[in-house]
């Protein structure tokens, strides 16, 4: 399976080693192949960018980049009468128009104001493809903002996820923006019975994306602003994932960002499962890519959903700024003991 392509033309130096794909479907036939409307951005550490546009690898070069600084994000577009491509094209070139950000407020606030501009932008009065919360478009956002000589910052929206994999575990280090966060949230669910409607079952809804709004406090109207999860707003076993935070990082855990094409099975878990094994003990980020995309064709999971498939791994080296993860987060069979 080949995978050439721009993402391995960039240059992310010596402390972080990054690989990146993405795929309409995971079908083999030419007739199940789908619209990609997925996205990635990668912006390496001289401010050379790949992103998607059109489904198809574009490259080019950021002025005035700060020398050393990383952002890497996955992006899942949907809903808007077919513009869902559209939509998560327009956040990935406005993450190439922003600036880098060197604290979790500034990215925090950056993100908060694109998520603003893009709405207005896809909600132009009298367009009848845009116009009316229920044609809005939308996409997940799962984004990790790596400034030279810090640790990583995660801004999160929707159901992409970020996994933490080792040989031992996958632990998921995001919260699912879905129906079942929010009974959570008002107590209606406890921990258990969220694990089994999140992670052991495929539930293709959505509470919150980016541009679209979120349905959180009201499930019957929609909101525009976007609706961090964290602190308060959470119950206590789901506090220590908040969608917008510094993150703990281990040099021997392979990092990975991916859409929920991945998990779109009747029995997801038992999928994700085999992780530890198949990219645990990976050699390299792009090993761990190849790896996982050349299982899901070869041994797919069964009950398999066709979706769009895009995944970023990242091991970060002892060169950069590490924090053991035990000091910042609840260990993985403590937060969720299923």
């Amino acid at each position: 399976m080949s995978m050439a392509s721009l993402f391995e033309t960039l240059d992310f130096g010596p402390s972080l080693d990054i690989a990146a794909h993405s795929a309409a479907s995971a079908g083999t036939n030419a007739s199940q192949l789908l619209e990609n409307q997925d996205n990635l951005v990668l912006i390496d550490a001289n401010g050379r960018a790949v992103i998607l546009h059109a489904q198809v690898e574009r490259a080019l070069q950021l002025p005035n980049w700060p020398r050393g600084h990383v952002r890497l994000a996955v992006l899942d577009g949907m809903g808007g009468h077919g513009y869902g491509r559209q939509a998560a094209e327009a956040v990935a070139a406005g993450l190439l128009r922003m600036p880098a950000c060197a604290s979790l407020d500034e990215l925090t606030a950056r993100l908060d104001a694109l998520h603003a501009q893009l709405q207005q932008q896809f909600s132009v009065p009298g367009d009848s493809a845009h116009a009316g919360h229920s044609h809005r478009p939308g996409t997940t956002l799962t984004l990790l903002e790596l400034p030279a000589g810090q640790v990583p910052l995660l801004y999160h929206v929707g159901d992409s996820r970020l996994y933490e994999i080792t040989r031992e575990h996958a632990q998921v280090l995001t919260i699912d923006h879905v129906p079942a966060t929010a009974f959570a949230m008002q107590g209606m669910l406890d921990a258990r019975e969220w694990w089994r409607q999140v992670h052991g079952e495929h539930r293709p809804q959505i509470a919150q994306a980016f541009i679209l709004g979120n349905a959180f406090a009201d499930p019957q109207r929609l909101d525009d602003a976007l609706c961090a999860l964290g602190g308060a707003h959470l119950p206590g076993f789901l506090q220590p994932l908040a969608d917008r935070r510094a993150l703990a990082v281990r040099s021997e855990a392979i990092y990975l960002l991916a859409t929920d094409g991945f998990w779109a099975c009747h029995r997801p878990q038992e999928w994700i499962a085999r992780w530890p094994q198949l990219l645990g003990g990976a050699a390299s980020a792009a090993d761990a890519v190849h790896a996982l995309f050349g299982n899901y064709r070869t041994a797919p999971p069964p009950g398999l959903h066709l979706d769009n498939l895009t995944a970023i791994a990242l091991r970060f080296g002892t060169g950069r700024s590490l924090v053991n993860i035990d000091e910042t987060a609840l260990p993985a069979a403590t937060l969720l003991p299923f």
